[in-house]
């Protein structure tokens, strides 16, 4: 509300950890995927929105009936997060059936640079150059790891994947940004967009897969993606993109795909190398460069206390 003091808005600083802590958990994605590997695509969307929404709804019950005002937001408002969410993942799978895997996480990994883009458009925003620098770096950083994985030459007949992947860089970095226009819904709402992202991909999975009933493993596997990286991960990224610094968010996106390299490589599902050390550098060195003047005298940008309405997001394999 407009006469909410500044000592009762969200931080800034805490708001932009929250995106950070979703950033991690997102890094986690590839790891926690192998134990579910072989249950079809869909289902598996399906299965860790639905555990996300039941997260987000123990939530709402806890706060009794106050809190369902969550669940009463405008339709503009479910719109994006239903589309943000299902959207983003539709593409997704669908760019993974018609393009190799390395090509499309190269495309699609588009959507961090987007992001710090994108955020200049907002009331009030200011495209900086150390923002679009770091941006830059991760993006090397991230296109040099992801270069391991195969070749990157891109071919006609892979055209349709290619489009899709950029349309989930497109998607998440639209929704993420959008997200500050909607700083006054508060983020138990997502439970909502989660649970209506499950039913898509189930009405989604039953029309083009046969379900595959889950090992106890497997099941582990649901319970811990759900919870995670398809659960907090998504609550904390929307009170990060509402009330955090959004192009800082941006930079620091690339740590994801270079923080799952290594999780993988830790869990010896894949070796480390010259490469994916230089990755890491680069994507060190972008966030150092987006966030070296981040404690600047308040002067030289908008105050942290300024309204969320007028200030502040990545894939999971983000």
């Amino acid at each position: 509300m407009s006469d909410t003091t500044s000592a009762t808005r969200p931080s800034r600083r805490a708001a932009t950890l929250a995106g950070v802590a979703a950033i991690g958990l997102w890094g986690s994605f590839a790891l926690l995927s192998t134990s579910v590997s072989g249950l079809p695509p869909l289902q598996v969307l399906a299965s860790t929105f639905a555990i996300a929404a039941l997260l987000g709804f123990s939530r709402i019950a806890r706060r009794g009936s106050g809190g369902l005002g969550a669940l009463r937001q405008p339709l503009s408002s479910w719109l994006v997060g239903v589309g943000g969410l299902f959207g983003y993942h539709a593409l997704y799978f669908y760019a993974l059936s018609a393009a190799p895997p390395a090509q499309v996480s190269v495309i699609s990994y588009l959507w961090p640079l987007l992001i710090v883009l994108f955020s200049a458009a907002l009331p009030g925003g200011r495209l900086r150059r150390r923002h679009v620098a770091g941006a830059l770096l991760g993006l090397a950083g991230v296109w040099t790891v992801l270069a391991a994985g195969g070749d990157l030459g891109l071919r006609a007949a892979h055209a349709p994947g290619y489009l899709a992947a950029l349309g989930c860089a497109l998607v998440w970095s639209t929704y993420s940004v959008l997200q500050r226009r909607f700083a006054d819904v508060p983020a138990d709402a997502v439970a909502g967009s989660c649970a209506a992202t499950a039913v898509l991909g189930l009405a989604g999975h039953l029309a083009l897969e046969r379900t595959v009933l889950p090992t106890a493993g497997q099941a582990l596997g649901l319970l811990a993606l759900g919870l995670g990286p398809a659960g907090i991960a998504f609550f904390a990224w929307d009170h990060a993109t509402k009330h955090g610094d959004l192009p800082q968010l941006g930079v620091l996106s690339y740590g994801a795909p270079v923080l799952s390299t290594l999780l993988l490589c830790l869990a010896g599902h894949a070796e480390a190398s010259p490469r994916l050390l230089a990755a890491c550098a680069l994507v060190a060195a972008g966030g150092l460069v987006a966030t070296a003047r981040a404690n600047a005298p308040a002067s030289a940008s908008a105050p942290a206390s300024a309204p969320p309405a007028r200030e502040p997001t990545t894939c999971i394999d983000k």
